[in-house]
């Protein structure tokens, strides 16, 4: 027996969302899925659609950001952890580990809309005292029905109580007090970007290392107060030193391999490098004065900037703000234009 929320679209009708708590954003616009189902086996379909341009997670050489599947990924298993494991909603889910790989071509922006589809499979689901404690999650995603990559992730839901002699009483408003001010970020070019916004590596005066600058204004990756710098800004700081790390602008990194260890704490400086292991493999190191907070393995593709019979995308790099973005507070990427283009905007 199935359990269905949302409805699929069909035709022009307007895309309906997930609503915002489920997935752990405050911002609505920022909730990527659409609706999902859950069948017997521990087996999840979850529906999402993919905006042909976001303020954050940009197109690059025609291809859809591999953040943004990791984003989508990422929201699911908030998403399953409350709707269909039933996770109360004041506990904590903490990433132990996450990977994923990506077909470079499958990733091309699509003339029209782009559907996304996840089957997801939750194995060693692990509970205690009646609730889920832990679970593997494995996904296979489909982009207008062409497989584009797959996940893994694990992780762990613990009670308040639990998050409290884990991380001691931290107050969220004393956290952001004590929060290291973000340093002058690297040249945008030099990581893939387009904004200084969006740039979350400094300089070290080291260079084989950069420092993390993390930005609580920053309304993605910061979109609600926590205690301790998002997975989800470091991943983009582990892919933004691989982009260092490459001799070609026309690169994209197409599968990671991260192993979450300890907090990044606001408060002390995070130090990020990165070294070739053989091929187009690097390794990452994420550290801080108490030691290692995560490493990974990270792949970069060279891909073409053009590709044959497919639709153009205009180049952002090529466009430029409109004047409500241009004065509205927090980061501010360039939007695409073109028919079907979808605008995600910045709060």
């Amino acid at each position: 027996m199935s359990n269905t929320h949302g409805g699929r679209q069909s035709g022009s009708r307007s895309v309906r969302k997930v609503p915002q708590h489920l997935v752990h954003k405050h911002d609505s616009a920022e909730v990527l899925l659409t609706d999902w189902t859950t069948h017997e086996g521990d087996l999840h379909t979850v529906h999402a659609r993919w905006p042909r341009c976001h303020t954050f997670y940009q197109p690059h050489c025609r291809r859809f950001d591999p953040l943004l599947f990791v984003e989508t990924v990422r929201q699911t298993f908030p998403l399953l952890s409350h709707a269909a494991y039933g996770v109360p909603f004041d506990s904590h889910l903490v990433w132990d580990g996450f990977s994923f790989e990506i077909d470079p071509q499958a990733m091309l922006i699509p003339q029209g809309r782009a559907d996304v589809v996840l089957e997801a499979a939750c194995t060693d689901v692990r509970t205690r005292k009646g609730c889920l404690a832990s679970m593997t999650m494995h996904a296979e995603v489909r982009l207008n029905g062409r497989r584009v990559g797959g996940a893994r992730t694990r992780f762990t839901n613990h009670s308040p109580a639990v998050y409290r002699r884990l991380r001691g009483e931290r107050d969220l408003a004393e956290a952001r007090r004590r929060a290291l001010p973000p340093l002058p970020p690297l040249p945008p070019a030099t990581v893939g970007r387009h904004h200084h916004e969006n740039v979350v590596l400094a300089d070290s005066g080291r260079a084989d290392r950069w420092q993390l600058r993390a930005d609580l204004d920053h309304t993605v990756l910061f979109d609600h107060p926590v205690d301790h710098a998002p997975g989800m800004l470091l991943l983009e700081a582990v892919r933004q030193a691989a982009h260092l790390n490459s001799f070609t602008a026309n690169c994209m990194v197409t599968g990671m391999s991260v192993s979450f260890e300890g907090w990044v704490e606001l408060d002390v400086p995070a130090w990020i490098s990165v070294a070739p292991v053989g091929g187009n493999v690097l390794r990452a190191v994420i550290e801080q004065e108490h030691g290692t907070c995560l490493t990974a393995e990270v792949v970069v593709e060279s891909v073409p900037p053009r590709t044959a019979g497919h639709p153009a995308v205009q180049n952002q790099a090529d466009l430029q703000l409109s004047p409500r973005l241009r004065s509205a507070p927090g980061p501010a990427e360039a939007m695409c234009s073109g028919p079907g283009a979808v605008v995600l905007p910045v709060r």
